[in-house]
């Protein structure tokens, strides 16, 4: 009798699992965008070694983008008006697991690593990070309706001219630097214009960084994989 109702919770328990994902195997309310948004580009940089860390990024599995459903839904309406001026966006990072945070505390605490420093941080001391909050303990985009971003041209792909590189950590990537040139300014302009008038709010010191406004998952850090 006892094996009997053991089996039965663990049926019970089972199927609860299972009732939280849809059939893509997300979590519910989590979406692949190219479902919603089929010609979005996508260049994951935590699936590549061609970010700071200088490595692949534990959670990362595939070069798949995933958002919460409102987020997604959101982004397509920034990607049709974009691609009337024949422009399209590029996204850089999106859901971000928990795990992948984990990866970069430990990255920022072994101060002799420092393989890509001259590409991403090269006027800022690996120690101080943490202090200049480069690097945290929590993010957005563990919650699923954050998003790193850029804007592509239709013809090239080549990325509008934003002035400082995705991910580079100085006050050359604050949105309002006036160190830029009139065209660099207009495409940060553009970007910000386009994003905002869809619902997403920037943060204020990376212009490729925006979020979506009543997200749906305000204080729930998720850790699945991006797979």
């Amino acid at each position: 009798m006892k094996i009997h109702k053991i089996l039965i919770l663990l049926c019970v328990v089972v199927a609860f699992s299972f009732s939280k994902q849809d059939k893509n195997g997300l979590p519910d309310g989590f979406v692949h965008v190219k479902d919603i948004i089929p010609d979005i580009d996508v260049d994951l940089r935590y699936f590549s070694n061609n970010n700071f860390v200088g490595d692949t990024i534990a959670g990362y599995k595939v070069n798949t983008l995933i958002l919460t459903k409102e987020s997604a839904e959101a982004l397509k309406k920034v990607q049709d008006e974009l691609q009337e001026q024949n422009l399209c966006l590029r996204v850089y990072d999106g859901y971000r697991p928990q795990r992948a945070v984990n990866h970069f505390m430990s990255w920022a605490k072994d101060l002799n690593d420092t393989i890509n420093k001259q590409q991403f941080y090269p006027d800022v001391e690996k120690r101080h990070l943490f202090r200049e909050e480069y690097i945290a303990s929590r993010s957005g985009h563990s919650r699923g309706s954050t998003l790193d971003l850029t804007i592509i041209d239709g013809n090239t792909n080549v990325p509008l001219d934003m002035g400082s590189p995705y991910d580079f950590f100085g006050l050359e990537s604050w949105v309002d630097n006036p160190d830029l040139t009139e065209t660099q300014k207009a495409n940060r302009q553009l970007l910000q214009k386009v994003m905002l008038k869809n619902n997403f709010r920037n943060y204020p010191k990376e212009w490729w960084h925006f979020t979506l406004r009543w997200e749906p998952f305000p204080k729930t850090y998720f850790d699945f994989e991006v797979e």
